[in-house]
């Protein structure tokens, strides 16, 4: 009897710990609008205008880092299109009642087939910025390659720090 009270004393306290440990952590996290990583984390969508404007001053940013001169501003031009996110598309959302009234194996072919299609949408458009990078980068001389190669590899290690927990 003895061994099992410790036994559960001992749970008890660790579970007080970690909830302790849990809101002490939830507490001190900064507030984040729709849009910083609590919005990301909990499935939100930042804001279409912030992404545009946080878009536009990458962009600016990476031009005068490039000195790009007057003869490849319709490379950067076409470049710069390319990269902007795609709009999101309502349309492209189930109807809610419409899903309600399949059963669930249609349900779930349903939701199969959306998210074939989301992936087959989202590998073209991965495919066309990849051919945009690739003429962009051709119309670079060897310098503005070299600043190119370097923030955009500084980009990457940025996403993988993020990706990590």
């Amino acid at each position: 009897m003895k061994t099992s009270f410790k036994t559960l004393t001992m749970a008890a306290l660790l579970a007080a710990a970690g909830l302790t440990a849990y809101a002490a952590d939830t507490a001190t996290a900064p507030a984040a609008p729709m849009g910083g990583t609590h919005a990301k984390e909990h499935g939100h969508r930042m804001d279409p205008a912030k992404m545009d404007a946080m878009h536009a001053k990458r962009s600016a940013e990476l031009k005068a880092k490039l000195k790009i001169t007057p003869a490849q501003e319709g490379a950067w031009n076409d470049f710069v299109a390319a990269m902007k996110p795609p709009a999101r598309d309502a349309a492209n959302r189930p109807d809610r009642a419409a899903m309600e009234k399949l059963s669930t194996p249609e349900r779930l072919d349903k939701m199969k087939a959306m998210r074939t299609q989301h992936m087959s949408d989202m590998n073209a458009a991965m495919e066309k910025r990849d051919a945009a990078i690739k003429t962009f980068y051709a119309a670079l001389t060897p310098d503005q390659q070299k600043v190119f190669d370097s923030v955009h590899a500084k980009d990457h290690r940025d996403h993988d720090k993020h990706g990590k927990k």
